[in-house]
């Protein structure tokens, strides 16, 4: 890895209030000449910017803000919806069993029941909010999305002059809040986005199970250059999705033509899965992966480019 990735893990892990994000900008635009804040939308987003993404053939994307600290990991099966759905629906349960208990105990004391209920559920809703979402930082984002970042500074220092060219590099604020930055950046960048490749870095470094995600327009114009790109014998496992083949939730979602990149581990029964992100417990670095992504994105390109030439 790079002196810049290297730091980045050391001394950066934490970017979750606008104070930390402001140092970790000044600190990014002071190793990447040229790296430009695009803000704008709400909640504010401050989206990175290198390269032109107007005239770009590829967009390569990566979130940098980092999430709260939870008592419970984000448990994501991509090719298992169902089990995905049932796990975000179990880790409900106690606010809202919590907040029905509490209604019980205003209504035996006097309070009009519906009242009741009405407040409880609302406070049920705000201590959600504050857990999920405005809590403390998580100390530890290896995983979630500090490997997305250094992804792609990898990804920059090892093109050429003239495949950078080609190229445009985004770091999105506020995915954790809800993929607000990258829907700021499709907006901001509606006819350029339209019809270029979207490629998003989410979570890659803990597991030997590489995840790639096409939408239907990204698999008709990559899914051939892909699969080459990447067909290289390596210890890892790629598994190389078209649309309806893995649902994993990330900034790719917001653009028409994208592909979602992440690390997964697996198990006979559920399938590929991702567990440890949003805990303390996100400290797993495969520097691995980096490689076989940064190599395999290179290949990628050159095939890409000699495909849509």
């Amino acid at each position: 890895m790079t002196e810049l990735s290297r730091e980045i893990l050391r001394d950066w892990q934490i970017r979750k209030t606008k104070a930390q994000k402001l140092r970790f900008i000044e600190f990014l635009q002071s190793r990447l000449p040229g790296l430009a804040v695009e803000e704008g939308g709400w909640p504010r987003c401050r989206n990175l910017v290198l390269g032109d993404p107007e005239n770009a053939d590829v967009i390569f994307t990566a979130h940098y803000d980092t999430c709260a600290r939870l008592p419970f990991p984000n448990f994501i099966t991509p090719k298992n919806l169902l089990i995905y759905l049932l796990y975000q629906f179990l880790i409900l349960i106690p606010f809202f069993a919590a907040a029905g208990l509490l209604a019980l105990g205003l209504i035996r004391i006097g309070v009009f029941a519906p009242l009741a209920f009405m407040l409880c559920w609302f406070a049920a809703l705000a201590l959600i909010l504050y857990v999920f979402i405005f809590g403390p930082p998580n100390p530890h984002t290896v995983n979630d999305n500090t490997s997305g970042v250094v992804t792609l500074c990898e990804l920059i220092a090892a093109l050429s002059d003239e495949e950078r060219s080609r190229c445009a590099f985004v770091f999105f604020d506020h995915e954790e809040t809800g993929l607000f930055g990258s829907a700021f950046f499709s907006s901001k960048h509606k006819k350029a986005v339209k019809d270029r490749l979207i490629v998003n870095f989410d979570c890659v470094s803990d597991g030997d199970h590489i995840l790639i995600v096409q939408n239907g327009k990204a698999k008709k114009r990559a899914g051939s250059a892909l699969e080459e790109a990447f067909s290289a014998e390596s210890d890892k496992q790629l598994h190389l999705c078209g649309p309806f083949g893995a649902f994993y939730p990330s900034d790719q979602m917001n653009f028409p033509c994208a592909i979602g990149v992440a690390a997964m581990n697996r198990s006979p029964v559920l399938g590929l899965y991702m567990t440890r992100i949003h805990t303390p417990r996100d400290t797993v670095c495969d520097e691995r992966n980096f490689s076989l992504l940064v190599e395999g994105m290179r290949r990628f390109l050159h095939l890409y480019q000699m495909n849509n030439d």
